[in-house]
């Protein structure tokens, strides 16, 4: 009987177990973006309003916001994340909703920060259109 050909295989990457990290929700007015790290800042998991499946202003509604907050909280739960410290970026809708979510998937919240950029009469605003 002939052998099975018995290769160098790579072995499988064992798995991170991350037990706390970061929770950075970018809310712009078109959508809200979720990303997880660990606390060095390399991504666990994301997720965003057009991933969860959303398209166009939908993306932006505070439901996707929760949806993809979920998402992403499902997934970083998979290398064991139960502690996230909070950042919160832009002036989106979806901001509040997304924070409400990260609490109730059972990931105990350490702090919640705001980050959101201002800046300190940097470029010029477009001017307003007339239509």
């Amino acid at each position: 009987m002939a052998k099975a050909a018995q290769g160098k295989g790579k072995a499988k990457p064992k798995r991170r177990n991350v037990s706390h990290g970061r929770a950075y929700i970018h809310a712009s007015y078109n959508n809200t973006i979720v990303t997880i790290t660990d606390m060095d800042g390399n991504s666990l998991a994301w997720s965003s309003g057009g991933s969860i499946g959303y398209k166009g202003s939908k993306k932006g509604t505070p439901y996707a916001a929760q949806l993809a907050a979920a998402d992403a909280v499902k997934k970083a739960q998979s290398y064991g994340m139960n502690q996230v410290e909070v950042v919160v970026r832009g002036a989106g809708s979806g901001r509040e909703q997304a924070i409400r979510a990260i609490q109730a998937s059972g990931v105990d919240v350490k702090s919640i920060m705001d980050d959101t950029p201002v800046p300190h009469n940097g470029c010029r605003v477009p001017k307003k259109d007339m239509d």
